[in-house]
């Protein structure tokens, strides 16, 4: 796709906050057998469920490999629903697909991140990952959307949330991370940050959850509900290993102010859990040399924050845990007028994460 020398902001381009208007939403197909198990098939219909659910709200375009086209097409046959060919190494499009930018004016871009599988050779997930760091330019070919490719910055999705007026928030455990941009200051990664999302005030929190392979991405921790709002996953137990992390992070956002000068209002939303995968589950999973291990010692970061806001709704992960219930009512107290769907989470979380981090919304403009 036609590529730009400049940058989103000096061009007068930046990412709107997701609760703005979306055109559709962009999703993979799994079938990665080192990572979801039975050779994906069980994920795969937890995937097309969240496909289902967002396509009741706006058109979904789901990337499948060749050898899944027939198979993905079949599972995701609704009119909603476009089933595209584009190769990738795993699922989370939130990762490796664009972020589109806007200029407000009908102007539409996509920023493709340079992709290292969350770490590359230093704590990466796995290895290769040249399909990967592919998708985003094949996804704004596909809508023939100008790129900007930040060649040698190293960033995913799922890492960086904005409010559309200014603000992002992110975790120092992912973005100071060594395995990322080791050649950086924070100060240079915020700059970066600043040129390509037209954001003025990067909000710090020092990690993410517990247990997330992602070295800690925002989307699964806190997120923008509304400018000047964010919600935070929480516990009170103090034996959880969350709980002196969600304490730091209310602490930093307590003290915080947006780019317009406001104080944030902080709503908390409780943890699921813990979840564990059963034996039965990792199994299932072929242990190929380089990949993550799955065990049932290892915790699952669940979380209820890993949702996606839609045009007119909220697709959000349940459990089958007693918090379902309160996580739903929360939600739908901060977002009366868009309707609530949960779908089931677990499957997804068994690889590595949930409903937003499979999904990438595209503005409408």
């Amino acid at each position: 796709m036609y590529t730009l020398h400049s940058t989103p902001r000096a061009d007068g381009f930046y990412m709107p906050a997701e609760w703005a208007p979306h055109s559709q939403i962009w999703m993979l197909w799994p079938e990665r057998p080192d990572n979801w198990r039975l050779a994906g098939k069980p994920a795969q219909s937890a995937f097309a469920e969240v496909a289902r659910a967002i396509a009741g709200f706006e058109p979904v375009t789901v990337g499948v490999s060749a050898a899944q086209y027939a198979n993905a097409s079949a599972q995701l046959d609704h009119p909603a629903i476009r089933v595209v060919e584009i190769s990738s190494n795993d699922a989370w499009v939130r990762d490796t697909g664009p972020t589109f930018v806007i200029n407000g004016q009908g102007g539409l871009r996509g920023v493709d991140w340079m992709f290292n599988a969350w770490g590359g050779l230093d704590g990466g997930l796995y290895s290769p990952w040249d399909l990967d760091d592919q998708v985003a330019d094949k996804v704004l070919s596909m809508e023939r959307c100008p790129r900007y490719r930040t060649e040698g910055f190293v960033l995913e999705g799922g890492a960086i949330h904005v409010d559309g007026e200014g603000t992002l928030i992110t975790t120092e455990e992912c973005l100071l991370n060594p395995n990322r941009n080791p050649h950086l200051q924070r100060h240079e990664i915020e700059q970066t940050l600043c040129d390509h999302l037209g954001v003025e005030r990067i909000i710090w929190l020092p990690q993410g959850l517990y247990s997330d392979e992602t070295d800690g991405h925002v989307d699964n921790f806190c997120c923008f509900v509304k400018p000047g709002e964010v919600l935070l996953a929480w516990t009170d137990d103090a034996e959880d290993p969350n709980h002196a992390r969600c304490q730091a992070a209310l602490s930093v956002l307590e003290q915080a102010t947006d780019a317009r000068g406001r104080s944030l209002t902080v709503h908390r939303i409780p943890l699921p859990g813990p979840i564990h995968a059963t034996a039965e589950e990792c199994a299932g999973v072929e242990p190929l040399p380089g990949t993550q291990p799955r065990s049932p010692e290892i915790r699952l970061a669940g979380s209820y924050v890993n949702f996606l806001i839609v045009n007119g709704g909220v697709i959000a992960p349940a459990f089958d845990d007693p918090q379902d219930d309160s996580a739903r009512q929360i939600l739908e107290q901060l977002f009366p007028d868009r309707r609530v769907v949960m779908v089931p989470g677990r499957e997804i979380l068994l690889g590595g994460g949930n409903i937003h981090c499979i999904t990438q919304q595209q503005p409408a403009v």
